[in-house]
């Protein structure tokens, strides 16, 4: 992988609750300029799809970060992102009803949301939330919705990426592994493990962070 196809792996994100349209302006450009993807709020996606200097791909965010509206909630904000311009959707899942047993209604739900857009969509399980057999029926959930990747975190739960929710997602999709990844050697630690895609706000680091050698 050289330096262009691994910027190309990272959705550079800002997603706090206090983000302003400058705050996502600088994430778009530093984006564009590093040659990655932007993760931004669902309220600036319309702005961000008009923004001259905008990177290629745009994902937002459904359901986000809790992942406990109602299942008609997030089809339409899933639309209404679609509408708005972006690229990519990531949902949250309702943990709540995965961990008492109703898997079907969260695949259900992932299911409405797939059909209601034709953009990739990213399953976000929230894995600090699972233990490894909720983990496992969150990726079959995802993988009955034909979603497009699963994604380890939020960034809002106590903990994020490790090596070893890694390599038990991508039995089920491709991952992108998301929520604490602040470095390149962390970043390649996670592709090394089997994911596709890095979630981070320390985007430009993390490519800068990318060795001469290896390119």
């Amino acid at each position: 992988m050289n330096r262009e196809e691994f910027a190309a792996s990272i959705d550079h994100t800002v997603l706090g609750p206090e983000t302003t349209w400058a705050d996502v302006r600088t994430v778009l450009d530093e984006a564009a300029e590093h040659g990655m993807n932007a993760c931004i709020p669902p309220c600036y996606v319309a702005e961000a799809a008009e923004y001259e200097g905008a990177p290629d791909t745009l994902a937002t965010v459904v359901g986000f970060p809790h992942g406990q509206h109602a299942p008609e909630v997030k089809r339409d904000e899933a639309v209404a992102a679609w509408e708005d311009g972006a690229d990519e959707v990531d949902i949250v899942i309702n943990v709540g009803r995965l961990k008492a047993g109703d898997d079907g209604a969260v695949a259900d739900e992932l299911s409405d949301v797939v059909a209601a857009v034709p953009v990739p969509v990213k399953v976000i399980i929230e894995t600090a939330l699972l233990d490894d057999g909720e983990k496992r029926r969150g990726c079959e959930a995802a993988v009955a919705a034909d979603a497009a990747m699963v994604k380890t975190a939020t960034g809002f739960a106590d903990g994020g990426a490790t090596v070893p929710d890694v390599e038990l997602m991508s039995e089920y999709l491709p991952v992108k592994a998301s929520g604490g990844v602040g470095s390149y050697e962390e970043a390649a630690e996670m592709l090394d493990a089997g994911a596709v895609r890095i979630g981070a706000s320390s985007g430009v680091e993390i490519v800068e962070g990318f060795p001469e050698s290896a390119d």
